[in-house]
């Protein structure tokens, strides 16, 4: 009786949650409309970031992993009613890539699978898509430069940053590590795995490199005797069975992704900036490029040089910085660095991410 009793009160709680979630929904459907009106982005990371800091604060027992992941269903099932977004990100389907934009948008969105990063830019700049996710840096691997290169020749902006955690893990179609014959996996993932493999792994099985997680986890699904290592997410993607998981070396593997539109985020009071700058080669050229920073005491969190392309031995600077576009101090920053540089372009202010999604 007394069970009973729990479970027609879990059932009364239930009903209630529906009616508030269907109350919500209704009113997103209304913000929508307004955002419509006054032709304003659906997309406000920084409204997003506000509520589920809020309620994280707030809440007594729930995990803040746990809230993270019901609110960003919750968030894209409202996003869905206003204007279902369509995010382009680097796939195949299972990547890491894949996994961060079902993380930052839930998975009701659309999502338009690319083989190039460079393709991800078009779709956005296109209208294909209305936003896209690409890695730009991994805590062990370092920067991708091929991202950072793409912002070169784009008009597009930086609007959020996601972190992910990356972990690792042996999927196969076998039930056991014993019946793996050849192990699919991409070039860095092997190189990151290195001592799992050689204390758990027989000499005699092949490692074979493919283009990426994914397309080792699909290539895994379709042979006996085969395995890959890839997320544990991609695991049942393909069908695979998870044989081990955290194989990396190293714990602290976080990668670092940018969404890109084609307008800024708002301002939140926690924000970064990331610009590009070019200079002429001269003694302290650099040193005077960071010292508006330094007078405006705005703390710089990154910065990356890669080649012009235009004349030999020419860089173009990569810069990200604690504050927003909007902020008079970034103003009288950029307005000082301006004059001192060839040529300055502002990618983007964004809320600074975190690892809550």
């Amino acid at each position: 009786m007394e069970l009973e009793k729990l479970r027609k009160e879990i059932d009364s709680i239930d009903d209630r949650l529906l009616k508030l979630l269907e109350q919500r929904i209704s009113i997103a459907k209304k913000i929508g409309l307004l955002k419509k009106e006054r032709n304003i982005s659906v997309l406000h990371a920084d409204r997003e970031n506000q509520i589920l800091e809020r309620l994280i604060r707030k809440s007594k027992i729930i995990p803040k992993g746990i809230l993270s992941t019901i609110y960003r269903e919750i968030f894209s099932l409202s996003l869905k009613f206003q204007k279902e977004p369509v995010i382009a990100y680097l796939g195949p389907c299972g990547t890491f890539t894949h996994q961060a934009s079902q993380a930052r948008f839930g998975s009701e969105a659309s999502f338009i699978e690319e083989t190039e990063l460079s393709d991800i830019f078009h779709d956005v700049e296109k209208d294909r898509a209305d936003y896209g996710v690409v890695p730009i840096e991994n805590s062990i691997e370092g920067v991708v430069t091929h991202a950072l290169d793409m912002f070169i020749d784009s008009n597009l902006h930086i609007c959020d940053e996601i972190f992910l955690d990356i972990s690792h893990s042996l999927l196969s179609l076998e039930n056991s590590i014993e019946d793996i014959k050849k192990i699919y996996s991409h070039p860095q993932v092997f190189a990151q795995c290195r001592k799992w493999i050689t204390k758990n792994i027989p000499k005699d099985v092949e490692l074979i490199e493919t283009s990426s997680t994914a397309s080792a986890a699909k290539k895994a699904s379709c042979e006996r005797n085969a395995s890959a290592i890839a997320s544990s997410w991609a695991g049942p993607l393909y069908g695979l069975n998870i044989l081990e998981e955290g194989i990396e070396d190293f714990v602290s593997n976080t990668t670092r992704f940018l969404v890109i539109g084609k307008e800024y985020g708002q301002q939140t009071g926690n924000d970064k900036t990331s610009i590009m700058f070019s200079v002429k080669d001269r003694i302290g050229v650099l040193y005077d490029m960071l010292a508006p920073f330094a007078k405006a005491g705005i703390n710089l969190t990154k910065i990356e040089s890669r080649p012009s392309r235009l004349h030999p031995w020419e860089y173009i600077f990569f810069l990200d910085f604690e504050g927003h576009i909007d902020e008079e101090r970034v103003k009288s920053a950029l307005s000082l660095l301006e004059e001192l540089c060839v040529h300055l372009k502002i990618l983007g202010s964004y809320p600074k991410g975190s690892n809550s999604w």
